[in-house]
Order: C-alpha cells, then structure tokens, then sequence
C-alpha cells in the first residue's frame, strides 16, 4: 500500500542539532503507557519499543518522521505524534509514537532483533534474495490487488539506497 506521508526528512532534524563525530547510529524509543496501550503488559515484546537506524540511512532524504497521513495529523494507532518512515525497509523499521531520539556511537538495540535475533537482523531490508526463517520475501501482495507480484530489492528503491550497503553480505547483515 502506498500512503502519502506528511512529515519532514529526518536529515533535517539531526541537522539542526548537529551530531558529534562519535555519533555512528540512531536510536528511536516508543511511547510505552498501559493506560492507552494496555498491550503492552503482554509477554509478547519488552516495552518501550526501541529501534535504530546507522547514521547514513537516517541522513538519507527518503527517511522521514511522520506527523500525518493522508493530509491529515497523524493519528494513535497510525503512530502519533511521530512515526518513522524509512521507504526501502517498509514493514521492518516502521517504529510508530515516538518519544525519544538518541544519537549514540554503538548499533542500539532494537526490539525485533532482542525478541529474535535470528529472524530479525539490525538492517532489516527488504530483499527478495534473503528469507526470513518462517517465510519468503520472495514475492508480495499489495492491499488492494488480488495476485502476487515479485518483490524489488530494497522495496523498489534500490537506485536510491543500494550504496548505503555496497560491499555488504545482505544475507549475512540481514
């Protein structure tokens, strides 16, 4: 599904507060309040939810933070206030209601990774070429459409982000 996100590239907020030299990754928190998530308290995941992204792919101009959809603010339960948006990982590193940023020199934690380590690797692409242990990414369907189709590396954004991990193993650096 393709949704018109309304946000701000994320480049643009970390360029306004200048990071260090030490600064290799992003680290994102989530909201965590049983009292409008009362999922949480579930033995599914640890909460907060914690993401990250290396520094070159948080520069990159496709990654955005969201504050609405489709022209309108953007909702609780599509991610309130901030959501992260990061177009060629789509489905992997969608971190929603946003309540702390950090910049730090270590590849943070993120909560697939700890809940699965060997499912879910820290990059997180989408790429047809490397299966996930329980499914293939081989092929997708689109909401709205009735057949399969092959999936694109990098979700079809492979021109724009393949540098970002040229030379890397992406079976191995999954």
């Amino acid at each position: 599904m393709v949704i018109p996100w309304v946000g701000f590239s994320l480049a643009k907020l970390l360029d306004q507060v200048q990071p260090m030299s030490q600064a290799k990754y992003v680290a994102f928190e989530s909201l965590a309040d049983s009292r409008q998530m009362p999922n949480i308290n579930s033995d599914v995941l640890d909460w907060p939810y914690v993401e990250g992204l290396r520094m070159d792919e948080a520069m990159h101009p496709l990654t955005i933070l969201a504050s609405g959809l489709y022209g309108e603010t953007l909702p609780p339960q599509n991610g309130a206030p901030l959501r992260l948006v990061v177009p060629w990982k789509y489905g992997f590193k969608g971190l929603k209601s946003i309540v702390r940023i950090k910049l730090v020199e270590g590849q943070p934690p993120t909560t697939w990774n700890i809940a699965g380590p060997r499912e879910y690797g820290f990059y997180s692409n989408v790429n047809p070429n490397h299966d996930h242990p329980r499914w293939s990414q081989k092929a997708e369907r689109r909401i709205g459409e009735f057949g399969m189709r092959d999936t694109l590396m990098f979700n079809g954004y492979g021109d724009e982000v393949a540098q970002l991990y040229s030379g890397m193993d992406l079976n191995k650096y999954y």
